[in-house]
């Protein structure tokens, strides 16, 4: 098995760093559309097999180092009771957004084996189909981006509607919050009962808060989640993109194994923070950097690679792989970190320091 991935969530030795992508299994691959062209995305996401099979692709076509199911952050909501539909051009809506405290008294508490079974079958299915060739990643969308989601109906640029909530109603936001995070909560441990071995917080618009808003409403829920999650024993990664500044305060609240990295944050600071705390590190090449030709995105991934490898590191991207990447250019960036050797950039960094 290659299982360089669940030692570097355990801050372990490893001859270089474990990679993989977020929004891997993805529209990039003509695999994947060919599958897309038989069923829209939450059949996908609702039908074990299929998201078995799209999961799988990236680890057959590029070689990564762990596999992430394929579902999405927005069924926990929908679970709860709130009518999703995910439509192609225009995204993720809900026709019954909650912004009273009467209408979060309609939702459900989700017990997973029945409102989100099909995910549970799904990483039951896909761990049977690894075989042990690469981990597999559970994950959840943290409370306060689905609380974004669920007040504002949609995405948004400008979360009025979801920070009007903050500072309008705040018994309300906290309620619900605290709602979500239970619920999140109990469904990363199902995951992991399931089969994950290891699991994702993704807390994708943790940058849309101010520090002080941040530090009121989302990183103590997104504590309160993984808290719960770490019941379940096993590694947890806590990705919180446009609050790199942040990261340190992560580390503590939450307990994580592992501090996701966006591409704001300088790669050597980022290191500077997990070895502060003792945390593993995950991140955070620019997507956009797959535009550039091949030659640029190996030197571009090398640069990252001296900035922030070191104990725990995970090669990632800064946020998830877009649509129209060319597979190649998705391969260079695998087979670039692939390549590169830690015990080798080890001894450059230590005879660097020995040169000062």
């Amino acid at each position: 098995m290659n299982d360089r991935f669940l030692r570097a969530l355990k801050r372990e030795p490893v001859d270089r760093p474990p990679v993989w992508m977020m929004r891997q299994a993805g529209r990039y691959l003509p695999e994947y559309r060919a599958v897309r062209k038989k069923a829209d995305f939450l059949t996908m996401c609702h039908t074990p097999e299929l998201a078995t099979e799209v999961t799988l692709q990236p680890v057959d076509i590029l070689g990564v180092d762990a596999a992430i199911i394929f579902s999405d952050i927005l069924v926990v909501p929908h679970a709860m009771g709130m009518d999703l539909t995910v439509d192609e051009g225009i995204g993720p809506q809900f026709s019954d957004p909650v912004r009273t405290m009467a209408e979060l008294k309609r939702l459900r508490d989700v017990e997973p084996e029945d409102g989100l079974k099909y995910h549970l079958d799904a990483l039951r299915m896909t761990r049977r189909a690894l075989n042990g060739r690469v981990p597999l990643i559970g994950f959840a969308g943290a409370p306060w981006t689905l609380f974004a989601y669920m007040t504002e109906g949609k995405g948004t640029k400008s979360f009025s509607i979801a920070k009007k909530a903050l500072f309008a109603d705040p018994a309300f936001s906290h309620a619900l919050l605290g709602k979500l995070a239970d619920n999140v909560g109990r469904f990363l441990v199902a995951q992991a009962a399931a089969g994950a071995q290891a699991l994702q917080v993704f807390d994708s618009w943790a940058g849309s808060l101010g520090p002080r808003e941040y530090r009121e409403f989302a990183l103590p829920y997104m504590a309160r989640t993984i808290k719960i999650a770490k019941t379940a024993g096993v590694p947890v990664i806590a990705f919180a993109p446009g609050a790199g500044w942040a990261l340190g305060e992560i580390a503590e609240a939450t307990g994580c194994d592992t501090l996701g990295v966006d591409w704001h944050t300088d790669a050597s600071w980022a290191r500077g923070v997990a070895d502060a705390t003792g945390r593993g590190i995950q991140g955070n090449l620019d997507p956009t950097t797959l535009y550039a030709a091949p030659a640029t995105i190996k030197e571009r991934t090398e640069a990252m690679l001296s900035a922030i490898d070191g104990p725990g590191y995970i090669a990632n991207l800064g946020h998830g792989i877009l649509p129209d990447i060319p597979v190649d250019h998705a391969r260079m960036f695998i087979d670039t970190v692939q390549a590169w050797d830690s015990r080798a950039a080890h001894q450059r960094a230590m005879s660097a320091e020995a040169a000062r």
